[in-house]
């Protein structure tokens, strides 16, 4: 994870919604996404599947009907499914995460 962390350094932070803040380096056909979550967020539906690891703080996941809570060091392997959505919200003063996508 420190070599992520050295590569968004110099990247500008973009704000897609309230309380949510990331960064994106694309290398080698992979988009990393290093995000960061605040209490501020509404819990929201997000159609994507996602494939990362919890740096900071706590998240809460609702996937298909079920519950999933996601501490710092976890990883976070939430695939598109039957509802092909998933909703999230933040349970820490802030979640920082980084994900893994197809360029």
């Amino acid at each position: 994870m420190n070599s992520y962390r050295i590569e968004f350094e110099s990247l500008a932070w973009e704000s897609p919604m309230e309380g949510v803040r990331h960064k994106t380096f694309i290398s080698a056909g992979k988009k990393l996404r290093l995000v960061e979550y605040y209490p501020t967020m509404t819990p929201h539906w997000c159609e994507k599947g996602h494939i990362g690891y919890i740096l900071k703080g706590c998240l809460e996941i609702e996937f298909e009907g079920e519950k999933h809570l996601y501490n710092e060091g976890d990883g976070v392997f939430i695939l598109d499914g039957k509802s092909h959505k998933h909703k999230a919200r933040v349970l820490s003063e802030v979640v920082r995460a980084v994900f893994v996508e197809a360029a």
